[in-house]
């Protein structure tokens, strides 16, 4: 039995899979085992690791709960500033002066090629020689950049992408009826391409808030994963308890983000089925020849 996109495994490729199956989650199963024996050998999983984060107030008020607001300021503040960069240079992308495509597109290929890592030391390293901002407050703007930087260059590529994924149908209609470009892109291709973009541009934030933790490691930002090195000191080298707590507010983070964007995206399409004008018969045949129908009334009066 064949599908359009692949063919239906017979008998024997459907035993072949359920080995595999097995034959991995054993594996699976042993690679867990192995990691949990070791960490209890290690006394990583005594109570006294994890207790801190049940019984001790101080180390969320004095730990994690001021580096996730330091995570949280650092990865809105880049999405704030890279969302409408990142659309700016993708409509540049497709401009018809080749003066503005050429530099759009240096921009966006230059930036999109640098390691967001070099991009912050560059910009921690530029705040120190040419501003007067404080050396506390200098992980943070460095960070941002560096965030801003990379991440407009890729969402310039991902609005470009979603603007040309519309038929070409959309456009030529727009000139029908005389609009020009700009009021092609801003009425008619933006507001139907953003439901298809919106996966990708999800993605990207959850990347943005994940990347915060590279200026905790190299520039000494104090966001979530830089919390984990002074609370273990202070609360008997539970290293992997604090990394582990950690991990479970990014994934909780990302989650909300992730949620969201998945009931705006659905209410998104189900506002475009619900909603929009119903042009009749008589309409249309005006619009399509006005002069017949202004004779008419004419004649009528």
């Amino acid at each position: 039995m064949t599908n359009v996109l692949y063919d239906v495994p017979g008998p024997r490729a459907k035993r072949r899979n359920l080995l595999y199956t097995v034959v991995f989650l054993a594996a699976l199963g042993v690679l867990i085992w192995w990691v949990v024996l070791s960490l209890a050998d290690k006394g990583q999983l005594e109570w006294s690791k994890w207790a801190p984060f049940f019984t001790d107030s101080r180390t969320w008020s004095t730990y994690l709960l001021p580096a996730l607001e330091n995570t949280l300021v650092g990865a809105a503040l880049a999405m704030v500033i890279a969302l409408p960069l990142g659309a700016l240079f993708g409509i540049a992308r497709l401009s018809d002066h080749w003066w503005v495509l050429g530099a759009a597109g240096t921009v966006v290929e230059f930036f999109r090629a640098i390691p967001v890592l070099i991009l912050m030391l560059f910009a921690n390293a530029a705040y120190s020689q040419f501003t007067d901002i404080s050396p506390s407050s200098r992980p943070l703007y460095a960070v941002v950049t560096g965030l801003v930087l990379y991440n407009a260059s890729v969402l310039a590529e991902v609005v470009r992408a979603g603007i040309l994924a519309l038929p070409a149908g959309q456009t030529d209609a727009a000139k029908a009826i005389g609009m020009r470009k700009g009021q092609t892109m801003t009425y008619v291709l933006l507001p139907q391409s953003v439901t298809a973009m919106l996966p990708a541009l999800v993605s990207q934030l959850v990347v943005i808030v994940k990347d915060t933790a590279l200026g905790g490691a190299m520039l000494g930002f104090s966001e979530l994963l830089a919390s984990v090195r002074p609370m273990s000191a202070n609360y008997g080298a539970n290293t992997i308890a604090g990394f582990t707590v950690v991990a479970v507010i990014f994934v909780a983070l990302n989650f909300a983000l992730t949620t969201f964007a998945g009931w705006l995206e659905g209410r998104l399409r189900r506002g475009k089925k619900s909603t929009g004008a119903v042009v009749g018969v008589d309409a249309v045949e005006e619009l399509a020849t006005p002069g017949e129908h202004v004779g008419q009334a004419e004649e009528t009066k």
